[in-house]
């Protein structure tokens, strides 16, 4: 958004008016802060600094691995919080006796301070009624090292330095020692705290392993004797590395293989031997019969009469004699040696026969042995679940039995995480209060106090202050302002004019145009006879009446000098004082009047016999003698004979100035206003609010649509300085002041 110059005067504006307000503040509060520090006890800081080493926690964290390893940043916080504990607090009153301690009890505070905890006291209308019971007797000491305790801990201060692992421990009071004593044994107590801790975790954690631990070793002997029955129920019996069924099957297999084998061989020599018999080929040779001595003796007789039985039939021919026993002989042989052969035969069948009866008994055991070992590993999947289970909670309890040993030894073996490494000293300087920081704050407190109070002054300000504002809230046009006027009593000498029907003045105040010609004041009145003569130039008696808002605005003084200022210009003018129930224009020149617009409105008395004359101006002024309390003023203003007035008058003179009652209290000069050919309004500068004005013209179209113009009166010509905005008819006022020249 754009800064225009404008706004930039508004704030320099606003400054200037309030700079005052917001110098008191300023003033009023370095004041306060000077007695503050006048005032103030001086207190004593003393820091020791611990250092949470991670190092030695190494040795006692081996106790428990379950949780995860904590966020650092969180620990050390951690670490703060419990070094600004309750139970540090106590222990550090128990052991320096703080209760008890003079230094510690007395006030450290400032008279300020004192008188505000004394008003808190009081206040504390609770307190008054609480009744002391015996159980409040018997813990009044409990109470007494409780405060004690809260009273440390408003002093204390734990902060961490920097990023690092060390902890500053900041202990105030009004005693240098006293702060020291503090804050050493904070440390300490905190380092006793951190190993009482850690002893009671590892106690609790011994007696939770040792429990645990009786329990793990009776389920691990029910988890045993479960697997040692559940064999023996279902004839599990254990061989080595395997059952008893499974070492039977594979050795029948192993003999089945060699049975089958047995009874394959017997089966092919069978066959073969077979063979030789069916073929009945003696040049067939079979094992068995060649380890046969009866076979070798025949087939070697049968071979030598074969050879002889060749050579006789070589030589004497196959029918010889000899040739023919020979080849007899060669077939009893033959028949010899197939017998032999029958009876292997008979004996291999034989062997077969045992064989393959050995195969079958053997078959069948395996089959059996199968079922069984089947039956077996069905019932070894639950075996093995009995098993893991049993060796589950004996691997449990061997753990928890090297973590009970670890946590016994730990007992014994105080190392904390934490070690001071900077002891607290009694300080040479008092820390607190800081004079210059005070002062400041003091001043920056007055500043802001005085500049709310300056802007809330500002948005207080509804008034009107210059004619921009007349312009722009009310839309009407802005006659001038008129300063404020100090009125002296004058003397009204008439020699050889008759008192009685003089106008008669009691202050210079309803005189000053006359007197004061060139002043601020009678250049308004002569602008607003300016907008006068421009808005009403066909009229030969122009009838204007002057209103205001509220009562004391002085529009009786404006309209008195209006109307001076036109019979001393030559026009012949008339004022009549219409406020009939306050006429202050009356009081202010004809208090001496008999006669006024009552006795014309009611007695049918001549006006010219009521009229009244400033001998030196030639003005006409009609009073308004109030003898009783008028109730129908308004029907009076309205009624025919205050219209035969007006037209009365219009034919005598120029310009008839009404002094009309305030808008706001009464509806009198509403009565009258279709019979004014203008208004002059009158409103007080910085006293009448903008928001009623405006109402009023709302509210009364009539009188805003006749309204020539508005004047500001009682204008504070020093403070209207300070509303001037840049280019404003009002900023170049001080330029103006050769050409006026008002009262010294």
């Amino acid at each position: 958004m754009q800064f225009e110059l404008s706004d930039f005067d508004a704030v320099f504006a606003v400054i200037k008016r309030q700079w005052r307000v917001v110098a008191v503040s300023v003033f009023a509060a370095i004041l306060l802060g000077a007695g503050y520090l006048a005032t103030a006890v001086p207190l004593y800081t003393a820091s020791a600094k611990v250092l949470i080493d991670r190092t030695n926690g190494q040795v006692v964290e081996q106790l428990s691995t379950v949780g995860a390893v904590a966020d650092e940043e969180a620990s050390v916080l951690s670490q703060v919080e419990v070094l600004k504990s309750d139970t540090i607090a106590l222990a550090v009153v128990d052991k320096l006796n703080l209760t008890e301690n003079p230094q510690f009890n007395s006030g450290s505070g400032s008279i300020i301070g004192t008188a505000v905890g004394a008003i808190r006291s009081v206040l504390n209308i609770g307190g008054w009624f609480a009744a002391e019971s015996e159980t409040d007797a018997k813990d009044e000491a409990d109470r007494k090292r409780q405060r004690a305790a809260d009273a440390l801990l408003r002093n204390l201060d734990v902060s961490r330095v920097g990023r690092t692992y060390v902890l500053e421990v900041e202990y105030t009071s009004v005693s240098a020692q006293l702060s020291a004593d503090v804050a050493n044994t904070i440390a300490s107590e905190y380092l006793l705290d951190k190993l009482n801790s850690k002893y009671e975790a590892t106690r609790r954690a011994s007696d939770w392993l040792s429990d645990r631990i009786a329990e793990l070793r009776q389920k691990a002997l029910e988890t045993d004797l479960a697997v040692q029955k559940f064999r023996a129920t279902n004839g599990l019996v254990q061989a080595g590395n395997g059952l008893v069924s499974d070492q039977q099957l594979s050795e029948l297999n192993s003999a089945l293989i060699a049975a089958q084998s047995d009874t394959a061989k017997a089966r092919a020599r069978l066959q073969r031997i077979e063979t030789i018999l069916s073929s009945d080929e003696v040049d067939a040779v079979v094992t068995d019969i060649l380890d046969s001595t009866v076979a070798n003796d025949l087939r070697k007789k049968y071979l030598e009469s074969s050879k002889t039985e060749a050579e006789i039939s070589a030589r004497l021919g196959r029918q010889h004699v000899q040739a023919v026993r020979l080849r007899n002989e060669m077939q009893e042989y033959k028949r010899l040696m197939f017998e032999e052969v029958s009876r292997v035969a008979q004996s291999y069948k034989s062997d077969l026969e045992v064989d393959a009866a050995r195969e079958q008994q053997l078959r069948e055991s395996v089959e059996q042995a199968s079922n069984v070992s089947s039956t077996a590993s069905e019932t070894q999947v639950q075996l093995r679940e009995l098993q893991r289970e049993s060796e589950t909670y004996k691997n449990l309890y061997q753990t928890f039995l090297q973590r009970y040993q670890e946590a016994v030894q730990q007992q014994s073996f105080p190392v904390t995480e934490a070690r001071v490494i900077s002891n607290a000293t009694p300080p040479n300087r008092a820390s607190s209060p800081v004079k210059p920081l005070i002062l400041a704050f003091f001043t920056l407190l007055g500043g802001v106090v005085g500049m709310g109070v300056g802007a809330g002054r500002e948005f207080r300000d509804r008034f009107f202050r210059t004619g921009d504002q007349v312009r722009e809230v009310l839309g009407q046009e802005f006659l001038g302002n008129v300063n404020e006027i100090d009125g002296k009593p004058v003397s009204n000498a008439a020699d050889g004019y008759d008192k009685s029907r003089a106008v008669l003045k009691t202050s210079s105040v309803s005189d000053y145009v006359i007197e004061y010609p060139l002043s601020s004041m009678a250049e308004t009145l002569r602008s607003a006879r300016l907008a006068i003569d421009l808005n009403l130039p066909s009229k030969q008696c122009r009838v204007i009446g002057v209103v205001s808002t509220l009562p004391g605005e002085g529009k009786s003084t404006i309209s008195a000098n209006l109307a001076e200022l036109l019979a001393n210009q030559g026009a012949k003018t008339v004022l009549i004082d219409a406020d009939i129930r306050n006429p202050g224009s009356t009081r202010a020149m004809g208090r001496h009047a008999k006669a006024g617009l009552l006795e014309v409105l009611l007695d049918g008395v001549d006006y010219r016999d009521a009229l009244l004359f400033n001998q030196k101006t030639g003005l006409a002024f009609l009073p308004t003698v109030v003898k009783q309390r008028v109730t129908h003023s308004s029907e009076l203003l309205m009624s025919g004979a205050m219209r035969k007035l007006l037209s009365d008058l219009g034919a005598e003179f120029d310009y008839v100035i009404v002094d009309l009652p305030p808008l706001g209290p009464v509806i009198d000069a509403r009565a009258i206003g279709t019979r004014m050919d203008g208004f002059i309004f009158v409103v007080e500068w910085g006293q009448t609010a903008r928001r009623a004005v405006r109402n009023v013209l709302v509210h009364e179209p009539v009188i805003r649509d006749k309204c020539l113009g508005v004047i500001l009166n009682r204008v504070d010509l020093e403070k209207l300085k300070l509303y001037r905005a840049y280019g404003s008819g009002d900023y170049y006022n001080s330029r103006y002041t050769g050409y006026y020249h008002d009262e010294k």
